[in-house]
């Protein structure tokens, strides 16, 4: 049982310090407070650790889950467009609910996984594109701090592609702390978070302008970019089709339950699927379903960490964390560009989509993402009446 517990627990330690830095920025930038970020990161430990245990014991399958890392990205994109935290919260309880009634309603499961690509893509790259260039605002503004982590990732892109951005993540932590005086505490003057777990409670508000704006977007980059690329890893790894409501609806569960508490999406893992499901995890297909339940408990122990995680992202200059971000979503922004781009006759509906969603415009109170899947669905809607029409 050895090779696929170590799996797991690589698995876990990468997906974690690969990307909670964005996840704390992300709830920050919808408006929470240190405290109410660290609650988000622990509870959205907690509940994959729970779905990843519980679902890959009961069907024997290697089912590993991850917070949104896309959807952690749009809640960075979405600042200012945001007032009110207790909105967001409620973005986050329609995105999960949403999710249930995706894997109760199989037309619109299905629904889902025929959304064009070049929209998908689009956004997603959209969402990404000011992410990924924070690398190099930084090494402007905070060269110090930035050369290092860029070079060591890159050095490790060459040498050890897994630990990469963990090690970028550890370069940049250690000048954190050498810069604070070896004492993270918060940067702009906001309370820090408890370097104890603590969940911090918070009550929604429905506004309809951050639901068009946040959670319908949230709910679209969480399936199209998270969930639908996870079942496709299971099924190209040989497994049979994977049990899609029970997966759908367990996850939007524990994404609405515990969006009160700052988890603002929770889905079945995509990026370190792979690690977790492929042969790296155990020769023997069936015995590879103990490495998810591995990294769930490493998830709980890390989740543990969420107060002292958000105390050294809050004491770190905005544009390092982000940029850690970007290096970590390089690969995503690529997929997403792949995806838009791929295909020549929607190439044009594709570069609208991103353009409008990479903008960060706010119109009526609603933010570029929204806008930019409309855009494009209506560029798409008459690029393709022009092509049909007789000639």
């Amino acid at each position: 049982m050895l090779q696929p517990i170590v799996a797991g627990i690589v698995g876990a330690l990468t997906g974690f310090a690969s990307s909670f830095a964005i996840v704390i920025a992300g709830l920050l930038a919808v408006g929470a407070t240190p405290a109410e970020a660290a609650s988000g990161l622990l509870v959205l430990c907690l509940g994959q650790a729970g779905l990843a245990i519980a679902l890959s014991a009961a069907f024997r399958l290697p089912l590993s889950f991850a917070w949104s890392t896309p959807g952690a990205a749009l809640l960075v994109a979405a600042e200012g467009a945001v007032g009110d935290y207790r909105a967001a919260i409620g973005a986050f309880i329609i995105c999960g609910l949403l999710i249930v009634v995706t894997g109760l309603i199989r037309p619109l499961g299905r629904a889902m996984t025929r959304i064009p690509m070049p929209l998908a893509g689009a956004m997603l790259a959209g969402i990404l594109l000011p992410l990924c260039i924070a690398p190099v605002t930084a090494v402007v503004e905070q060269p110090l701090l930035a050369v290092p982590v860029v070079l060591v990732w890159l050095l490790l892109v060459r040498l050890a592609p897994r630990w990469a951005v963990p090690a970028a993540m550890l370069v940049a932590a250690i000048g954190i702390v050498i810069q604070a005086g070896g004492a993270p505490a918060s940067g702009d003057g906001m309370p820090t978070a408890s370097l104890a777990p603590v969940l911090t409670l918070t009550l929604p508000t429905l506004d309809p302008l951050v639901i068009a704006s946040l959670g319908l977007p949230l709910f679209i980059v969480t399936m199209a970019g998270q969930n639908v690329p996870g079942f496709a890893v299971l099924t190209t790894l040989g497994y049979p089709p994977a049990p899609a409501r029970a997966v759908l609806v367990s996850s939007g569960l524990v994404t609405a339950i515990g969006a009160p508490l700052g988890g603002f999406a929770v889905n079945l893992a995509a990026l370190t699927a792979a690690l977790m499901a492929g042969p790296d995890a155990h020769p023997d297909r069936d015995r590879r379903w103990i490495a998810p339940v591995a990294g769930g408990v490493v998830y709980v122990l890390l989740g543990l960490s969420a107060g002292a995680a958000t105390a050294l992202v809050t004491a770190a200059p905005p544009v390092l964390i982000i940029a850690v971000a970007g290096l970590a979503l390089l690969g995503a922004f690529t997929t997403g560009l792949v995806a838009a781009f791929e295909a020549p006759e929607t190439r044009l509906t594709a570069a609208v989509t991103l353009v409008v969603v990479a903008s960060g415009v706010v119109v009526a109170g609603i933010g570029s993402a929204f806008w930019g899947l409309l855009v494009g669905a209506v560029v798409l809607l008459v690029t393709r009446a022009r092509r049909a029409a007789p000639r």
